[in-house]
């Protein structure tokens, strides 16, 4: 094995913590190993064997990171020599750690717009933590890599009035960018791309007003322990309370008894499935005897059922705006846009 092979090994570092492949992992090891003057232009690389072993990973994930960089022209082969660096003419990446609370459409949706706009200067981690700030505060104190951002959606099941603190001693203020909510416990400037869930739940039901009036019950679906924040419970109320709708919280779907003149909005989609299959039993319409609002708009809502009413946060704008509050090196606070959907379910 050559020296500058060896040199490289050293520096590469393969995350099972990380949501991202580990064949993209070494491919951006590859391309950092370059930046950073361990790999000269027609240096040769090692081997997939050699990768393999060294790094414990399979000759398939080598082979694939591989055949990536070869593809935008990073690296070239040579039959029965290996592989050799194509060009050093390559400006330095920045490091994202992208923290998702949970994996969902929706989020899909941020992650890939976010991707999307920033993938020509940034090399992305994704992690999920699963709404946990135990298991946030060990990702954090366990990451291998050094980041010059970590974009963070802050919503946790339990714990989330110790994930301020989590938080701020384990992300520098100068790198944290946050999505979804503000976090005003938090000292220092940061970026930002919001959501205000109180009046954005309030102001969709309001344009839904006329639709809403053929049912005199309304209830919202917010599951015990759930990590969506508790201020969309303050507008649901607040606007229940203001245009006279009997109203109630519902936190347990199995034990609901569904009744003719209600109307059901409902957060998690997997609840959807669940109250959509409750609703249909008993043979009532949906969209005339019992309503139904979803929480974020996501493609196959528009096809469920002749099309299901939604109220969502444009995340196509939020992944967008946050990639380019980045780029602009900005400390803004932007509120994301919230939009009803008026479809057939109500």
């Amino acid at each position: 094995m050559n020296k500058t092979a060896s040199e490289f090994l050293r520096t590469i570092e393969i995350s099972d913590f990380s949501s991202t492949p580990k064949y993209q992992q070494l491919a951006d090891a590859v391309i950092e190993g370059i930046k950073n003057n361990y790999l000269e232009k027609e240096a040769p690389l090692n081997s997939i064997n050699e990768l393999s072993t060294y790094l414990d990973i399979s000759r398939d994930t080598v082979e694939k990171a591989y055949k990536l960089l070869k593809a935008k022209g990073i690296i070239t082969s040579s039959p029965g020599k290996g592989y050799f660096v194509a060009t050093t003419d390559l400006k330095r990446r920045i490091r994202i750690a992208f923290l998702l609370n949970k994996l969902s459409a929706h989020k899909k949706i941020v992650y890939d717009a976010f991707s999307q706009e920033i993938v020509e200067i940034a090399s992305i981690d994704l992690f999920v933590y699963n709404s946990d700030v135990s298991y946030l505060r060990s990702l954090l104190t366990n990451l291998t890599k050094i980041y010059d951002y970590y974009v963070i959606f802050p919503h946790f099941k339990e714990g989330r009035d110790r994930a301020p603190e989590v938080i701020s001693k384990l992300i520098p203020i100068e790198k944290l960018l946050v999505l979804g909510k503000n976090l005003p416990e938090i000292q220092g400037e940061y970026p930002a791309v919001f959501e205000n869930y109180e009046a954005d739940i309030y102001s969709a039901l309001e344009k839904a007003l006329p639709e809403l009036s053929k049912y005199h019950s309304l209830k919202l679906i917010f599951p015990d322990h759930s990590d969506y924040p508790k201020a969309i419970i303050k507008g649901f109320y607040k606007f229940c309370q203001q245009y006279a709708f009997d109203h109630l919280l519902v936190s347990e779907l199995e034990k609901e008894k569904i009744e003719n003149g209600t109307c059901y909005i409902n957060l998690e989609e997997a609840d959807l499935v669940k109250l959509l299959d409750k609703v249909i039993q008993t043979k009532q319409s949906i969209g005339k005897e019992v309503g139904i609002i979803s929480y974020n708009e996501t493609p196959l809502k528009k096809f469920i059922l002749d099309g299901i009413t939604t109220i969502s946060t444009d995340f196509e704008f939020m992944g967008k705006t946050a990639a380019q509050l980045i780029k602009e090196n900005s400390k803004q606070h932007i509120e994301a846009p919230f939009y009803l959907t008026l479809r057939s379910s109500i």
